[in-house]
């Protein structure tokens, strides 16, 4: 997972990251989000995240790649779909499946849910991106992965804390189970079971 480094126009850094026990090697491109390190809220969504070993994972909005390919590494029987709308992320995100030497990950193009294979999915996971608008969000975020979880499948998700305003009246609307599992300084992670 060392060098050499990815020989990509775009890229910016190697950025290294540890979680339980497990080292990775994420490859980022100077346009995408969170490039000088993983973002505080996905740190905090591993940290917070409890699941019992899901068969079938999906991380929506994966950018580069971290929450899938974190869970791929923590979960190896299980089979796990990453999914972003934006094409380099996709490029990066596949590049990173192949760094971290993954074999149960696969990575696709959507806008939303649109391309993403059929499920379903025991564990959705989502760093929520807060510059899409609040119908986008409700829709393509909040509605659309619930329609793709298991039974007894969970969505877990982070959003920065200026959709604190946003989340709880879309889980009150819709009916949700939803509930906020953990909060720290700018980001509250939520929980969704069907």
């Amino acid at each position: 997972m060392g060098e050499p480094e990815f020989e990509d126009p775009y890229f910016r850094r190697r950025i290294s990251f540890a979680h339980k026990e497990h080292d990775f090697a994420f490859d980022v491109a100077h346009t995408l989000f969170s490039g000088h390190e993983v973002d505080q809220g996905t740190g905090l969504l591993l940290r917070a995240l409890d699941a019992d070993a899901p068969r079938s994972v999906l991380d929506l909005g994966c950018g580069y790649g971290v929450l899938g390919i974190v869970l791929a590494r923590l979960y190896p029987e299980a089979r796990v779909v990453l999914a972003d709308s934006d094409l380099l992320a996709v490029r990066y995100a596949r590049h990173n499946c192949e760094l971290n030497e993954l074999s149960n990950a696969e990575v696709v193009a959507s806008v939303g849910m649109e391309d993403v294979p059929s499920g379903p999915y025991d564990l959705i996971v989502s760093n929520i991106p807060a510059k899409i608008g609040d119908e986008a969000i409700e829709r393509e975020f909040i509605l659309a992965p619930l329609e793709r979880l298991g039974p007894a499948g969970a969505y877990w998700f982070v959003a920065v804390s200026g959709l604190n305003r946003l989340i709880p009246k879309l889980g009150t609307r819709n009916d949700l189970r939803l509930s906020a599992v953990r909060k720290r300084a700018g980001h509250t992670v939520y929980r969704v079971v069907r």
